[in-house]
């Protein structure tokens, strides 16, 4: 075999059988799958929903930081939150603004952290 033969062959590691008792069928192991994101999905939701009235600190993505009392919250985990104190990090320093009310979009939630605060107390 010269080089130009050798640079051709593809480097394939040889696959070793699969037993039959782990075979699944791709929808079977879609199946699978689902089931694994629903029940994570509906373990989130209650555990969002336990901080319904309660103090949530929300870590955005970027630069901002919420925390507020959690009013409510959809599947797409957009939340209202209430007695708000938003945390922004600029080239000056921290600036905090107090809201009374918000929605926040759940696609710019970064990290939900119940009863906490950005704040040591």
């Amino acid at each position: 075999m010269n080089i130009s033969e050798h640079h051709r062959q593809p480097l394939i590691a040889p696959q070793s059988p699969t037993p039959p008792s782990l075979s699944l069928s791709f929808s079977h192991f879609r199946l699978l799958s689902l089931f694994k994101i629903y029940r994570y999905c509906s373990s989130l939701v209650e555990l969002i929903d336990r901080c319904i009235g309660s103090k949530i600190w929300v870590i955005m993505k970027g630069d901002k930081e919420l925390v507020g009392t959690l009013k409510g919250f959809d599947v797409y985990v957009n939340m209202v939150l209430e007695d708000v104190t938003e945390y922004e990090i600029t080239n000056e320093g921290r600036r905090i603004t107090k809201l009374d009310q918000i929605l926040l979009n759940g696609n710019n939630i970064a990290i939900l952290v119940p009863g906490g605060s950005p704040d040591p107390e």
